[in-house]
């Protein structure tokens, strides 16, 4: 039976000559807060620890050729395509992890992000200019002659390479600003490392609603990122803001399958990054293992060129191994094997080949954030560091580069208050700390 209450407001609202008000999704400031520490967390342990595979294995002839298996997983690692040696980070393929008295350090798939928070939070904006990216890009990172790191053999790092490094360039000698510097005229590069790793956060600064999230990092994609490369970060950006929208009832793995589900059908069918997402869906339903789907995708992109992906025939390094699509596709074996569990999921990410720390960082930071901090920290039966050193790869930040995981969350929340009032439409309950946002039909 109807609530009585409910039909006295719904004649009250009809006599008044007024419709009901559109339906909202109430979500909690404070656990919010939780689940953002639990995004730099994730992402963080998933980046480090993908940074020791990096390329260590990439298909085809050679000591690089054969990729790695589960039974890897606690084995040594094996020298990357770079180096005669195995990884400075670990010994063998396991979880790394900072302790509290230690600091987690920046990486190129983090810092890009936490650039964008900083810069939205000093431009009081919810949508950044082209020339506020410019302006951001140029003070907080080194060009090649202002960096004071160096490679092992004595080459000046500043941690940006291919499209990232060209964007770099374009910004410091011609001025150019996005999307200027992913235009392929001047960009050539544009397809190298989809903009993934920079641009995820801006899905959980709109929370449920994808569609102002992909309005917000228009302009950050497309500082670096073109055409297959952009629809590539666009679908983790939908799937971060949607991660805020689903059904906390559910198990994680129908959780993630839903997310996933919703991202793909934003992408159009006839697109390269639709056809690999579906390639590896059709060989996870059929219950290949995943080590047999990531040959597949090997054989079928690397190898094959099919589904119009034709860049290992353009002469670049290790067949550009670290391009936008098969990092992308990569990463999809990991999404949908991992099924939704955190240690599952970067595991396999790490195991599976190319720019392992690229995929095993945007997953562990997806499932950092629906985990939360103290679920992730409880998985590793240990206190983990909440210390952040935004300094080891960028410049220009207050307190000497060193942030918290906790404070990074409360700048998180004060951008998600602008835009929950000025792009979502939505308000803030400050006594009850909740935002209330409008529901889209």
């Amino acid at each position: 039976m109807p609530n009585r209450n409910w039909i006295l407001s719904l004649i009250f609202v009809l006599q008044l000559g007024c419709e009901p008000a559109p339906p909202q999704v109430e979500i909690s400031r404070a656990d919010y807060h939780e689940k953002l520490q639990g995004f730099w967390l994730g992402q963080s342990i998933a980046n480090w620890t993908g940074l020791v595979t990096e390329m260590d294995k990439i298909g085809g002839d050679g000591p690089h050729g054969e990729f790695y298996t589960r039974d890897s997983w606690g084995q040594p690692d094996q020298p990357s395509i770079w180096s005669e040696e195995p990884s400075a980070l670990s010994e063998t393929i396991d979880w790394v992890l900072r302790g509290e008295d230690e600091t987690w350090n920046a990486d190129d798939d983090t810092d890009i992000e936490y650039i964008y928070q900083h810069l939205m939070l000093e431009n009081g904006t919810s949508i950044l200019s082209g020339e506020q990216i410019r302006d951001g890009w140029l003070k907080h990172i080194y060009s090649d002659e202002n960096t004071p790191f160096k490679n092992p053999d004595g080459t000046p790092e500043n941690f940006l390479w291919v499209s990232n490094q060209r964007a770099h360039d374009l910004m410091r000698t011609e001025g150019l600003v996005p999307p200027a510097t992913s235009d392929p005229e001047n960009n050539p590069e544009y397809e190298m490392i989809d903009a993934q790793l920079t641009t995820e956060i801006f899905g959980l600064f709109s929370p449920t609603r994808p569609d102002v999230a992909l309005k917000m990092a228009y302009l950050p994609i497309r500082t670096t990122a073109g055409g297959e490369a952009a629809l590539a970060s666009e679908f983790y950006v939908v799937m971060y803001s949607l991660a805020s929208a689903v059904n906390p009832e559910l198990p994680a793995k129908e959780q993630i399958q839903w997310l996933a589900g919703e991202a793909r059908a934003r992408l159009p069918d006839d697109s390269t990054t639709a056809k690999m997402y579906d390639f590896v869906k059709i060989l996870y339903d059929a219950g290949a293992p995943w080590e047999a789907a990531r040959d597949a995708v090997y054989e079928r992109y690397q190898v094959n060129e099919q589904d119009g992906y034709d860049i290992p025939s353009r002469g670049l390094y290790c067949d550009g191994c670290f391009a936008s699509g098969i990092n992308f596709a990569a990463s999809i074996v990991s999404l949908w094997y991992g099924e939704g569990d955190y240690k599952e999921t970067v595991k396999i990410a790490v195991l599976t080949g190319w720019d392992s720390d690229n995929p095993a960082a945007t997953w562990g930071g997806l499932l950092g954030f629906m985990y939360g901090r103290a679920a992730i920290e409880a998985m590793f039966d240990r206190p983990l560091s909440q210390r952040f050193n935004i300094h080891h790869t960028r410049a220009n930040f207050p307190n000497d580069g060193i942030d918290t995981f906790e404070a990074m969350a409360d700048k998180g929340l004060q951008v998600i208050d602008r835009v929950v009032e000025e792009e979502l439409g939505g308000t803030i309950d400050t006594g009850k700390q909740l935002w209330r946002i409008p529901v889209v039909q």
